[in-house]
């Protein structure tokens, strides 16, 4: 059995699991910032500033984030898997994209969490 040292898992299912499940929480986090968006329709930086500085607000941000960048990652991961065949050139591929969504993360941490 040949094992994928890329693989989020290790698995397949718990990959696929992985992807609907951060695929449901991202749903329900934009619903949540459009019907924020609909019951105050006329929103200024004050209220948006305020909604999003409430510790629950940054730590539900963060969590969408990151369901963000490991639904991506599974996504990509699937892709160059599939038709990447040259070995070589799927590893730094994925080690590119794994660099730059790591890069994300921490830049959504220092927008959520910095000064």
């Amino acid at each position: 059995m040949v094992t994928n040292v890329t693989s989020l898992t290790g698995n397949g299912l718990r990959d696929w699991l992985v992807q609907r499940i951060t695929a449901i929480y991202i749903g329900v986090y934009v619903l949540f910032l459009l019907g924020y968006l609909i019951i105050s329709p006329s929103i200024n930086f004050t209220q948006w500033h305020h909604l999003f500085s409430c510790l629950w607000m940054q730590v539900a941000s963060i969590i969408a984030i990151f369901s963000i960048l490991l639904h991506a990652w599974v996504g990509i991961w699937t892709v160059t898997t599939d038709y990447i065949k040259a070995t070589k050139l799927r590893i730094i591929i994925q080690s590119l994209v794994l660099l730059y969504l790591s890069s994300l993360f921490v830049w959504g941490i220092h927008i959520f969490w910095g000064a």
